[in-house]
């Protein structure tokens, strides 16, 4: 009888148990369209979201408005489409840069249906208000050879104003719209406007004079303007509306918040995070790495939306209700998805912005400081403050009932996997923290050695300044700068800073150690030589160095975020070759242009002298300060 009543309770708890693991959370999910549209955004398995008209199908679908946003130039397009004298327009970018959506836009705002615009069609045709012919071709590398080696003599007629019945809206991506131009046979009229669409390409110009032609780089807007404005068309569009009726999106319990909502309202209401965000995407600008507008997209839906326990690592409403469930919201967390961490490793190395992200290392770089706050911090007085201001006051993403269980077995050593899973916790604090510390906070726990670029915060506002004044003359900002140079250009640990030393071995410029001195160059403005910064037309740091008031005797070196972190670490102290060989080379080679530049100023100047040699040998004291020693050959 005994056994009887055990195994009837026994039986009674599983299936009580199975009940309750179904109906556990009383709340009913509410199911949004805008979710399940807002994944196709994301990188997803499949190429719909590569597409512009994959995305306008799947809106028609589900009936919701695509995400859009003011885009650049579209006003300026449309108004010279509608203009008495339009001219032909040719848009050109990497693929995901909004091409397709450009042509759309424009087709539609002219007059243009829908209807026609779907069609499979390699050409459109529209009439303009000035009697002209508008042919669309949104994609030019379709053409085959023999339809190109047709087209395209035609649109040179028009560019070169000798066609004016038609006007042209062509879209091309940028490595292939020469190529199409080099493929077909080459006549005057062909090398004449093959050469002028070369020449706005390699000088990022948008029109000349003589020629009907303008000529749009979307691959050349900056993403300061850009990401903004995606991020706010995806964080204002109408579909949130459909979870104003959610359970989970303000419940009584924060426990049972929504992960995509707590997303949102971080992404939306917190400035530094927002501001971070932006500062790494413009730092990937800055080191010549191209974001385009389909990955920003990407971005932005798996920030929102990501988690790795669901199906494509993205998660739809239905899956909100099982990751509350089991306690599992922290790994939908926006600062992990930021970097692309819920996806797998392949699929993470293989999407662009996550693999320009990555490249900052945040998570896996720290400091002493921000690890003993993270690890101890609840324990140690000296760190307590900070780990009650930085990880307990965020009890969703930060110091949870997991997080704190995880810290105190690690503390005892009583982990059952030698620590793994508090390790991989603790990797997410430091990403969570890169993005909420104030900037105070940020200071005092030096935000940027938790990234490889330890010099990032410097270089920021370098641009910043930059931006304000167009150059930077003074000192202080160029010490760094000049030490690291000169350490690079002699080979030797000098302290100099207030002059650009230029050395060579006596035969070879490129000599890791270089002990004849060919020229100081004054920092400071003197007798047309000077070290400074400039920005150039696309808001691009340069360092300039001057030999000399003639117009030639400027030498400039594109100072990009790895160049500036590999002279700054130079110059306190790193080996040149240890960090980067590449930035090392490129130094030497800006070191070979400056000794060329001089030798020209020698010509200019008539600085030859007969019968004598002179030479002015350096070496080191015991402070690190150069000396001079001279050594004088006689020529009979």
């Amino acid at each position: 009888m005994c056994v009887f009543i055990h195994t009837y309770v026994t039986h009674c708890c599983i299936f009580y148990k199975l009940i309750f693991k179904k109906t556990r959370n009383p709340m009913a999910f509410h199911d949004s369209a805008w979710i399940r549209f807002l994944r196709q955004y994301g990188p997803v398995p499949t190429n719909d979201n590569m597409y512009d008209e994959f995305i306008q199908k799947a809106a028609r679908s589900k009936k919701m408005r695509p995400v859009s946003f003011t885009a650049e130039y579209l006003d300026e397009l449309i108004d010279n489409f509608k203009s008495d004298t339009p001219i032909s327009v040719i848009l050109t970018g990497t693929a995901g840069d909004g091409k397709t959506y450009y042509c759309r836009q424009i087709w539609m705002e002219l007059g243009g249906t829908e209807d026609a615009w779907i069609q499979k069609s390699k050409i459109r045709t529209l009439r303009l208000s000035a009697n002209r012919n508008l042919i669309v071709i949104k994609d030019l590398s379709e053409f085959s050879a023999e339809e190109a080696q047709t087209v395209l003599p035609q649109i040179a007629a028009c560019i070169d104003r000798q066609n004016t019945e038609q006007v042209y809206l062509i879209a091309a991506n940028d490595g292939q719209l020469m190529e199409k131009w080099r493929d077909i046979t080459a006549t005057p009229q062909i090398i004449k406007v093959r050469q002028h669409i070369e020449n706005l390409l390699v000088n990022e110009q948008k029109e000349l004079p003589d020629f009907s032609l303008r000529l749009y780089n979307l691959s050349r807007l900056p993403i300061r303007r850009v990401f903004p404005r995606i991020l706010d068309a995806v964080l204002t569009h109408e579909g949130w509306q459909t979870c104003d009726q959610c359970p989970f999106r303000k419940p009584t319990d924060s426990t049972q918040q929504c992960p995509i909502w707590e997303n949102k309202e971080r992404l939306q209401n917190d400035t530094t995070t927002r501001e971070r965000i932006l500062q790494l995407l413009e730092l990937c600008e800055l080191n010549n790495v191209h974001i385009p507008v389909r990955q920003l997209l990407l971005l932005v839906s798996n920030m929102l939306l990501g988690h790795p326990n669901t199906k494509d690592h993205l998660m739809t409403c239905k899956d909100v209700v099982q990751i509350i469930d089991n306690g599992d919201t922290a790994q939908g967390s926006l600062y992990r998805n930021i970097f692309g961490e819920n996806l797998g490793k392949r699929r993470r190395q293989s999407t662009e912005v996550f693999v320009a992200l990555n490249r900052f290392g945040i998570g896996n770089e720290t400091n002493s400081s921000v690890d003993s706050m993270l690890i101890f911090g609840q324990d140690d007085p000296t760190q307590k403050e900070n780990y009650q201001r930085f990880v307990l006051s965020d009890t969703y993403y930060g110091a949870d009932h997991s997080f704190q269980s995880q810290q105190n077995a690690y503390l005892e050593g009583t982990t059952a996997d030698n620590g793994e899973k508090f390790l991989s916790m603790l990797r997410a604090q430091r990403q969570r923290l890169f993005f909420t510390l104030t900037t105070a906070a940020a200071a005092e726990t030096k935000l940027w050695s938790l990234t490889v670029f330890q010099y990032a915060g410097e270089y920021l506002e370098i641009i910043e300044k930059l931006r304000q004044s167009g150059k930077i003359t003074s000192k202080q900002s160029l010490t760094r700068l000049v030490q690291g140079l000169n350490r690079i250009f002699t080979g030797l640990l000098a302290h100099e800073t207030e002059r650009l030393v230029l050395a060579t071995s006596g035969s070879h410029s490129q000599a890791r150690v270089c002990h004849v001195l060919e020229e100081y160059v004054s920092v400071s403005k003197k007798a047309g030589t000077y070290v400074n910064l400039e920005i150039d037309h696309n808001d691009r740091p340069l360092l300039i160095v001057s030999l000399g008031k003639d117009a030639g005797l400027q030498v400039s070196l594109r100072l990009q975020l790895t160049r500036f972190e590999f002279l700054c670490r130079v110059a306190e102290g790193a080996l040149p070759s240890s960090f980067s060989r590449e930035c090392y080379e490129d130094i030497l080679s800006f070191k070979t242009n400056l000794l060329r530049q001089l030798d020209y100023r020698r010509k200019l100047d008539d600085d030859d002298s007969d019968g004598e040699l002179k030479l002015n040998m350096i070496y080191l004291d015991n402070d690190g300060d150069i000396k001079e020693s001279s050594l004088e050959v006689q020529f009979s």
